[in-house]
């Protein structure tokens, strides 16, 4: 498609002879250390923001005026395949936004497989439906895990030159951050599910024990009753069922109080 098409223009930084002769803009190399220094923090203790601390990195290293993280939607469809799971800047607000399969600079992106320059005109936000600040420069990285796929962009609403071939270099390390923030958020992820059905599958066992009692008691009294070897009157076996009747209930509703997935992991961990 052209961009008369779209409203994109993606063009491979590879073959951009005219983003090659940009003059180089002079950064504050203090901001930029201080960025990569909370980016290495948040890298190592908190794992849940990291992908966030990294587009507010990209804006200050950058000069940029919005930056984000994109990703391939596990159960993508054409109309909802792109997830943006960080933002910061003026697109902030567009935080989990779902864009689709086409037309997409990202798509071109990860296609291609190396860093492109983007503009994005109101033709594009015109087929999306959305209003959002013109793109009239950005560069746009691929990234990639062992399962996923994304992307990382940061991104000017007004300036024509707002980066150069030093702020794709740098962009270059924070693609790479991007895919260890993503896999480091995974494993977390990962853990506390592992830690979760843990702690299910040793309450379910424990129900499971409790619900035995109540059953055993039923048992004998059904026995009793059949046998007609009961000693005490129908009445007083009566209570008793009645009374395991609702330990059983209360210990069925516990067992089916915990989350799906957790019961699941915790019935096959049984």
């Amino acid at each position: 498609m052209t961009i008369q098409d779209t409203g994109l223009e993606v063009l491979d930084l590879r073959h951009d002879t005219a983003f090659a002769k940009r003059r180089l803009h002079s950064r504050d190399i203090g901001m930029q250390m201080a960025g990569l220094q909370r980016l290495s923090r948040a890298l190592l203790e908190s794992p849940d923001t990291v992908l966030q601390e990294l587009v507010r990195t990209a804006v200050d290293l950058c000069g940029a005026d919005s930056a984000g993280i994109s990703i391939e939607k596990e159960d993508g469809t054409d109309r909802e395949f792109y997830h943006w799971v960080a933002t910061a800047g003026d697109y902030s607000a567009f935080l989990n936004a779902i864009l689709p399969r086409q037309p997409s600079a990202c798509g071109l992106c990860l296609e291609r497989g190396h860093a492109q320059h983007f503009t994005v005109s109101q033709k594009f936000f015109d087929i999306l439906g959305v209003e959002a600040p013109l793109v009239t420069d950005g560069i746009l990285l691929p990234w990639h895990t062992e399962d996923t796929r994304g992307t990382i962009f940061v991104m000017a609403h007004g300036r024509t030159e707002a980066f150069d071939e030093n702020d794709a270099r740098l962009m270059t390390m924070l693609a790479d951050f991007a895919a260890m923030g993503f896999r480091q958020q995974k494993q977390q992820a990962r853990l506390i599910a592992q830690e979760r059905s843990a702690a299910a599958a040793h309450m379910a066992n424990n129900l499971a024990h409790q619900i035995n009692n109540p059953l055993q008691s039923m048992t004998n009294a059904a026995f009793l009753l059949a046998d007609g070897t009961a000693e005490c009157d129908s009445k007083e076996l009566g209570r008793e069922l009645s009374n395991d009747i609702r330990r059983l209930s209360g210990l069925v509703s516990e067992l089916l109080s915990l989350p799906l997935d957790e019961s699941r992991a915790a019935a096959h961990a049984k």
